[in-house]
């Protein structure tokens, strides 16, 4: 921890931590009661706590928006190396987001080498990189008003490849070791374009990409239900993203986001489907009431948080070498971007946590004796233990913060910011809008 570069001073982060220590141990040996009755070991589920790493999204950092309006906050970071430093305070409290996701061209930079050192002094690394297909950037020859990869134009659908192929170059300067391919592309009209010459024009091009992947990449395919393609989406749903993966090769995997999906849609099925058939890349973990909302993670639905670890769980079990990766993907609209991301950090730590409950040799007894309530209770049981005291034992020995959100106020990070990053018109890079 001391050779890290922390945002935050160290010293004050102890002396907030100092003033909960007498609540946090009394919280943590009340639940060891707890669980020791229920055959559980409160300090192996701590170590695996702190086994669990969710990435950070760089545009999450920045201000969001909608379609209708963006409200720029306070001190928000003006380009790629200011995100790597919010980014540093999450994993610095959370002891959770040691990488941090690059999306291009929003976070291009010509010195790539120093972005790595930059990341290092921090103590981060990169996951996955993610291409931008979906808007047209200044001074771009073709435009990808009608599609990207799928365009007709044989130009276009170049141009997004090779930009793709870009992508790829720039992550293996940084130690990335996946691309994250999403397109808009689709049609608003019926007869707008061939449905399956569509499919069929994505996938030359991503065999193109593909192709141009190191032996150690891998391809994540994410699919989403709909926006901007608001009739039909190339990509839609899980089906077309596991036949693409399928087609393209083992390097290909599928990602699911969780707000990408029409509601009241079972995604811990998906999951399970998933990762049976050996598919299952990863997650953008996100909340949704509507739409792609991109809401908070746990804000709205925190039992299919659960529900969807609980399939990780299990597939884990079945395969000790399953490991997908986890990233947040959210837009932060009214709340504080570092809070949110440090709250959304927790609350999939807490699901990851509350699968490891999960008494899978009664719940497998249940299930086999078609005993339905008792095997729903089961799972209830796990997902009703306040793992808090867990979670933040786990930060405290990890050099955390016992209360992220409260150790961030308590610094005053944010006013700071705000005073080294004034607000130049077109200055943001919070790449969502």
């Amino acid at each position: 921890m001391s050779a890290v570069n922390m945002p935050i001073d160290s010293g004050r982060v102890a002396e907030y931590n100092a003033s909960l220590a007498a609540d946090v141990q009394a919280d943590y040996e009340a639940l060891a009661g707890m669980l020791a009755r229920r055959g559980a070991d409160i300090e192996r589920l701590t170590a695996l706590a702190q086994t669990f790493a969710v990435a950070v999204p760089s545009w999450g950092v920045g201000t969001g928006g909608t379609r209708f309006a963006r409200f720029p906050g306070r001190g928000e970071p003006r380009d790629v190396f200011e995100k790597m430093e919010d980014c540093a305070v999450i994993h610095q409290l959370t002891r959770a987001t040691p990488t941090v996701s690059l999306h291009f061209p929003w976070d291009r930079t010509d010195d790539p080498a120093a972005l790595r050192e930059i990341a290092r002094g921090y103590g981060l690394g990169f996951d996955a990189v993610n291409s931008n297909t979906f808007q047209d950037q200044p001074g771009q020859e073709q435009s990808y008003k009608y599609g990207s990869l799928t365009a007709h134009s044989g130009a276009v659908r170049a141009q997004a490849v090779a930009h793709n192929i870009e992508c790829i170059e720039l992550g293996q300067a940084l130690g990335s070791k996946a691309l994250t391919v999403w397109v808009g592309d689709g049609a608003n009209f019926p007869g707008q374009h061939n449905l399956r010459g569509a499919l069929e024009r994505y996938l030359d091009s991503m065999r193109d990409i593909y192709g141009a992947l190191p032996a150690d990449w891998q391809l994540f395919i994410e699919h989403k239900l709909f926006e901007p393609a608001f009739y039909a989406t190339t990509i839609a749903d899980w089906g077309t993203s596991f036949a693409c993966a399928t087609e393209l090769g083992p390097k290909a995997k599928c990602l699911v986001d969780l707000g990408h999906h029409a509601p009241n849609t079972n995604i811990e099925m998906i999951v399970a489907r998933l990762a049976q058939f050996g598919k299952l890349g990863g997650f953008h973990f996100n909340d949704s009431k509507y739409g792609d909302d991109d809401l908070d993670s746990g804000s709205i639905n925190p039992f299919q948080l659960f529900l969807v670890f609980n399939e990780l769980a299990d597939a884990s079990q079945r395969d000790p070498a399953f490991r997908p990766v986890c990233m947040l993907d959210q837009s932060h609209n009214v709340t504080d971007p570092i809070e949110s991301l440090m709250s959304s950090a927790i609350e999939v730590q807490r699901a990851f946590v509350q699968a490891a409950l999960v008494d899978r040799e009664a719940l497998r007894a249940h299930q086999e004796a078609n005993d339905v309530l008792q095997a729903a209770q089961t799972l209830k049981q796990a997902y009703r233990t306040d793992v808090s005291p867990i979670l933040a034992m786990a930060r405290l020995r990890a050099g955390g913060a016992a209360d992220p959100v409260g150790a961030y106020r308590a610094s005053g990070y944010r006013t700071q910011a705000a005073e080294r990053r004034p607000a130049r018109a077109g200055a943001s890079s919070s790449g969502i809008v």
